[in-house]
């Protein structure tokens, strides 16, 4: 017994011991400096580019469904600007993290950045500051054309002064982040250009790198690294009050949301906008696509892979 008593006196401070260190390390390794390019991107006064970046940012990127606390479902996008700045909360398992303030103010916002400095951001991953981006923008492919044109609408916007809170990460959160965040970058040469029309390579463009479809239609572990099948489903999203709702499979397979539907159906579907009042989806924006935006998704989601939805557990 006394044998006994002695190993697991010693095996529990071995843990304290481990449980300490990890702790140290983790706590030396949350503002770790990262080296990443400056995009050659230069924000635009020409009316046309602006008015293309407020399309990308209000509708199909959804800026304004993260970084605004406005009621975005009672607003008409196509007639008042939102400010976007910023303060959602995300209440995540790893702790409260805010969106930030876009806007052009110099004391709270971005307008002490330079546009390479935010391409950059978007692009690389990596913050003014040289700290990690978390990714949940990954707008790393989008085309340069497109980049240029939501920063010039960016650019152009009023400055709202407005302080978010600092992120909160709790000590799970503060793990993920010393060993599980890193900087995520372009997955090939990033496109000057991409043209817009109805195929399904423009749907791929933008349902996996403007509107990122993806990012919640595919599952993700907790630093945000995909580890499902392409559009099979998402993970279970719950807003407090509410019950759960899982970003549904889109895959042509017959256990798919999408299985059956014409492209009419599909763009109806999105002219309705929200149906369910705590639906996480940007209805919102998305309801405001063009025509054709939404053939080329369509046409994109009939090429996926068909995989069978999981049964819940």
């Amino acid at each position: 017994m006394k044998q006994i008593k002695k190993v697991l006196k010693w095996t529990s401070v071995l843990l304290l011991v481990l449980v300490a260190g990890v702790s140290i390390i983790a706590a030396t390794r949350q503002h770790i400096k990262y080296e990443a390019p400056y995009p050659d991107i230069k924000a635009s006064a020409d009316p046309a580019v602006i008015a293309r970046g407020r399309h990308l940012a209000l509708n199909v990127a959804h800026c304004v469904g993260c970084h605004s606390t406005a009621n975005v479902d009672s607003i008409d996008f196509n007639k008042e600007d939102i400010p976007l700045s910023g303060g959602h909360l995300f209440d995540l398992p790893v702790g409260k993290i805010y969106s930030r303030n876009i806007t052009p103010d110099k004391e709270t916002g971005i307008g002490n950045y330079t546009d390479a400095e935010i391409a950059r951001a978007l692009y690389y991953g990596v913050h003014p500051d040289g700290t990690v981006v978390y990714d949940f923008m990954p707008f790393h492919n989008i085309s340069k054309e497109d980049l240029t044109a939501i920063i010039s609408y960016l650019r152009a916007q009023k400055p709202v002064r407005n302080k978010v809170p600092e992120n909160n990460l709790n000590v799970l959160g503060n793990l993920v982040k010393a060993f599980m965040i890193k900087p995520v970058g372009p997955t090939g040469e990033i496109p000057e250009s991409v043209k817009p029309d109805t195929t399904a390579a423009y749907g791929k463009y933008l349902a996996m790198s403007v509107a990122e479809c993806n990012g919640c239609h595919t599952e993700r572990d907790m630093s945000g690294a995909f580890t499902g099948e392409p559009f099979a489903g998402g993970k279970p999203m719950t807003k407090k009050g509410f019950p759960s709702l899982t970003p549904p499979n889109l895959t042509p397979d017959p256990t798919g949301r999408l299985y059956g539907w014409t492209q009419e159906m599909f763009i109806n579907r999105f002219r309705q906008g929200k149906l369910i009042p705590y639906s996480p989806m940007h209805w919102s924006s998305f309801k405001h696509m063009t025509d054709n935006e939404l053939k080329a998704i369509y046409n994109f989601l009939k090429t996926l892979k068909p995989v069978k939805t999981k049964e819940k557990e």
